[in-house]
C-alpha cells in the first residue's frame, strides 16, 4: 500500500508522500480550484468549491436553515453546532451517491466554505446577511460551534469548513475588487480579526481570503496576515476568494499582471486558487519567479486535507450515510425549530400572541408575503418544502384570509403593462375587508447580497439606506391610513426601520424553508418568539459614518449609543423574565432566571462586562450568553465561565492585555443600557469585580 494510503501515517506524511510521487507540473495544477485528475495514481479530480452556509447550497435539494444571521438570533451555540452536524451530513450523503455516478463538479464536495465570520458593522452592507452579527465574541463563539459541526470530532473531517473573508470585509460591495480598507491596530486586533483567530485555534481547516486590500497589502497576498496565522498556529490551507488573485494586477494595481501576481501569491502563502491565475504557475517557476519548493509546499497544504477528508482512504466510518437523509423528517424539524427560535419581536402593544377568535377575516398583504425567495437569503440550496408567510397563516388561521400581493418588492408595478401602483387598490380593498391586517414587507437576496447575485443597481447588493423600498412605504403607508389594527412583518437581512406606528413589528429575517410555520405559531401564539438582535437596529442611515470608514467609532453597541431604534441583544417574548443574585465564584458567574409570567418561553440570558481602563470599548461588551426554556413560574440556574478576552482591552498600539482594575459584570436578558430596559422593562444586576481576585 502506498503511504498516501495508509492511515497508520499522520495527514502530514500521507500529504508529503503523495505529493513527492507528482511532477512539479502536476503539482501547481492541483494548486487550482477545480483540481484535475491524477488518473496514473487513481486520484480522481476534485473541486473544491462548495457552500454550506445555512444549508448545503446550490447542490440541488438539501434542508433549508434560516439565513446566517437568522441562526446568530438564536444566540444558541448548541444549535450551531446541530445545523453544522445536519449540513455536512447531507453534504456527505449526497457526495458520496454522486461520486458514484462520476460527477466531480463545483458544489459537489466536502470543503464547504462556510462560515462567513466577518463583522457586521455597517447595517448597509448586502452580505451581512451571511454572518453572525456585529459582535467579535458572539461571532466567535457561534462560529467555532459551527465549524465543530461541519468538521466532526473523529479523525477523519466529515466536511472540512472554511472561516472567510480574511479580513477586514464587510463592503461597500460596488468597490470590494479595488477598495483598500484602513484598520488602525487597536481595531484590527478589537474588532476584525479576533473571531478568525478563535477558529483558527479550534481547528478549522481553510482560511480564505478577501478581495480588498487592508492598509494597502492584498488580502489574499498579505505578509500581514499570513503572520497572523503562523501566530495563532493555522495548519489548514489558505484559499482565495473566487478570481480574488485577478484584482491583485486588475484593480489593487499591486502588480504588473498575473504572473507577477502568481508569485507574490504563492511566496506570501495563498495554497489554494479560486480562479484561474494559478495558471501562470509554470511560467513563474521557469521565470524563477518561485521556486519547486513553494510549490511543493503548497500542494503538501491542499493534500493535507483532502487527507484529512478520507479521500485516499479505503473506507471512512460516512461511508456508509444514506442518500435519504438528505431533508428527512428530523433535518426539517431543526430547520422550522431553528425558525421559531430566530424570530425577532421588535414591539408588541397588546396584540400578540393573536386570539383567533377575535377575527372573522385577516388580510395578508405585501410583496413578500407569498414569496418562497424571502424564505431562502442568498447562498441557498433548494428545499423539497416550502411554506410562505401566507401559507402558514392560512393553515393557522381558521377564518377567513384575504390576501394580495400590494407592490412589487422595488419596482413601481408589478405588470410592464400596467400603470404605477397596480396592485395597490386590491390592497387597500383587502384591508378595509379585513379585521386585522398582516403586513409582510422587506427585501429578499434579489435585491440585498452580494455583487453580481443581487440585483440591485443603485448599490451592487447593498443596501442605499435602511428604509423600504418605495412602493412598499406607499403600500404601508395606505394600509396603516385605513384604521386597522396592523401587524408589520419584515423580511430582510439586518436593520430596516419601517417607519410606521403598528400594532406589533416582528423581524423574520430569511427564515427558510419552514419560515412560514414558525411566523404562523408566534402570531397565534403556539410558540413564544424568543430571538434577539444580533446587530444593532438603526434609525437612520444618513446619521452613520461613511459606509467606506473601517474605523469603529460610532458603530455598533459597543460604541455607540446614539441614533438607536432597536439595541443589540433586544427582543420580546410572551412572557416575562426577571434576572437576579447574581454571584461570582473565580472565573464562573451564576444568575437566576425567572419566568415571572404566565406563558412558556425560551429567553436568552446576556452577561456584559465593562471595566475601568481608558482602552476598555466606551459601553459593556458582551462576555457570554446562554438560551434557557422556562416554564410559568419556573426559576433556573445560569451559568457561565467567564473568559480571559472579558478583562482584556485592546490599547491603540493593537496590543491585547488586562488593563482594568475595577470591573462590573451585567447580567440580563438584555444590554445594560437605557433603551434596552425601557423597550423590555426588564433591568440587568450587576455585580463588581476586582482586578487582585482575577
Amino acid at each position: 500500500m502506498e503511504k498516501f494510503r495508509d492511515p497508520s501515517y499522520s495527514p502530514q506524511e500521507r500529504a508529503e508522500d503523495l505529493v513527492d510521487r507528482l511532477t512539479v507540473e502536476e503539482q501547481a495544477a492541483q494548486l487550482i480550484f477545480d483540481s484535475p485528475a491524477i488518473e496514473r495514481l487513481g486520484i480522481p479530480a476534485y473541486n473544491w468549491w462548495n457552500e454550506g452556509l445555512h444549508g448545503l447550497a446550490r447542490a440541488g435539494t438539501a434542508t433549508m436553515f434560516p439565513q446566517a444571521i437568522a441562526l446568530a438570533a438564536m444566540f444558541d451555540q448548541t444549535a450551531m453546532l446541530r445545523a453544522g452536524e445536519i449540513i455536512s451530513t447531507e453534504t456527505r450523503a449526497k457526495f458520496n451517491e454522486i461520486s458514484k455516478h462520476g460527477d466531480r463538479d463545483i458544489y459537489k464536495g466536502l470543503s464547504l466554505w462556510s462560515p462567513n465570520i466577518n463583522i457586521f458593522r455597517d447595517p448597509r452592507w448586502g452580505r451581512g446577511q451571511e454572518t453572525y452579527g456585529e459582535d467579535p465574541y458572539l461571532t466567535s463563539e457561534l462560529g467555532k460551534a459551527f465549524v465543530q459541526g461541519l468538521q466532526g470530532d473523529s479523525n477523519i473531517l466529515r466536511t472540512a469548513a472554511c472561516a472567510k473573508h480574511f479580513a477586514v470585509h464587510s463592503g461597500p460591495e460596488s468597490v470590494r475588487h479595488g477598495f483598500d480598507a484602513k484598520a488602525d491596530a487597536h481595531d484590527l486586533e478589537d474588532t476584525y480579526l479576533p473571531a478568525f483567530r478563535e477558529l483558527v485555534e479550534n481547528g478549522v481547516e481553510i482560511v480564505m481570503g478577501a478581495y480588498n486590500r487592508i492598509n494597502s497589502e492584498a488580502a489574499c497576498a498579505s505578509d500581514m496576515l499570513q503572520d497572523r496565522l503562523k501566530q495563532w498556529h493555522f495548519n489548514g490551507h489558505f484559499v482565495s476568494d473566487y478570481g480574488a488573485l485577478d484584482d491583485i494586477h486588475k484593480n489593487h494595481k499591486i502588480t504588473k499582471n498575473a504572473l507577477e501576481t502568481t508569485a507574490l501569491a504563492l511566496k506570501s502563502g495563498c495554497d489554494l486558487n479560486a480562479g484561474y491565475t494559478y495558471e501562470n504557475l509554470m511560467e513563474a517557476l521557469n521565470a524563477g519567479m518561485v521556486t519547486k519548493d513553494e510549490i511543493r509546499k503548497a500542494c503538501i497544504h491542499v493534500m493535507r486535507t483532502r487527507v484529512r477528508l478520507g479521500m485516499f482512504d479505503e473506507k471512512t466510518e460516512y461511508d456508509q450515510i444514506p442518500y435519504t437523509v438528505v431533508s428527512c423528517k428530523e433535518h426539517r424539524y431543526y430547520a422550522l425549530n431553528f425558525a421559531r427560535k430566530s424570530i425577532v419581536l421588535l414591539k408588541n402593544n397588546g396584540i400578540l400572541p393573536l386570539v383567533s377568535e377575535k377575527y372573522q377575516t385577516v388580510g395578508v398583504i405585501g410583496p413578500v408575503a407569498n414569496s418562497r425567495q424571502v424564505l431562502e437569503g442568498n447562498y441557498c440550496g433548494t428545499a423539497d418544502r416550502y411554506i410562505t408567510f401566507l401559507e402558514g397563516i392560512q393553515n393557522a388561521f381558521p377564518g377567513r384570509v384575504l390576501y394580495s400581493e400590494g407592490c412589487h418588492l422595488y419596482k413601481d408595478r408589478t405588470s410592464g403593462l400596467a400603470r404605477e401602483n397596480d396592485r395597490l387598490a386590491e390592497a387597500e380593498t383587502v384591508a378595509e375587508q379585513s379585521d386585522l391586517v398582516i403586513l409582510c414587507v422587506g427585501l429578499t437576496a434579489d435585491i440585498e447580497g452580494e455583487e453580481g447575485d443581487a440585483g440591485n443597481e443603485f448599490a451592487s447588493g447593498d443596501k442605499i439606506d435602511l428604509r423600504l423600498p418605495a412602493p412598499q412605504r406607499l403600500l404601508v403607508e395606505r394600509v396603516m391610513s385605513k384604521g386597522k389594527p396592523v401587524i408589520i412583518v419584515t423580511a430582510a437581512g439586518s436593520a430596516m426601520n419601517v417607519e410606521a406606528d403598528a400594532d406589533a413589528v416582528v423581524h423574520a429575517w430569511y427564515p427558510g424553508q419552514s419560515g412560514g410555520r414558525a411566523l404562523a405559531e408566534i402570531l397565534f401564539g403556539a410558540v413564544s418568539p424568543s430571538g434577539k438582535l444580533p446587530v444593532t437596529f438603526y434609525e437612520d442611515a444618513d446619521r452613520l459614518p461613511d459606509f467606506e470608514d473601517y474605523s469603529m467609532k460610532n458603530r455598533t453597541y459597543r460604541y455607540t449609543r446614539d441614533n438607536i431604534l432597536y439595541p443589540f441583544g433586544f427582543g420580546l417574548t410572551y412572557s416575562k423574565t426577571k434576572c437576579s443574585d447574581l454571584q461570582i465564584s473565580g472565573e464562573t458567574a451564576t444568575v437566576q432566571i425567572e419566568n415571572i409570567g404566565n406563558v412558556e418561553t425560551d429567553d436568552v440570558v446576556q452577561f456584559y462586562m465593562k471595566d475601568d481602563s481608558s482602552y476598555a470599548t466606551p459601553f459593556p461588551k458582551l462576555c457570554g450568553f446562554v438560551r434557557v426554556s422556562l416554564q410559568p413560574g419556573e426559576v433556573k440556574t445560569v451559568s457561565i465561565e467567564i473568559p480571559r478576552c472579558a478583562y482584556e482591552s485592546v490599547n491603540n498600539s493593537g496590543e491585547r492585555a488586562i488593563y482594568g482594575k475595577n470591573y462590573t459584570l451585567y447580567a440580563g436578558t438584555c444590554q445594560p443600557d437605557p433603551l434596552s430596559e425601557q423597550l423590555t422593562g426588564t433591568v440587568c444586576v450587576s455585580a463588581q469585580i476586582k482586578r487582585q481576585s482575577l
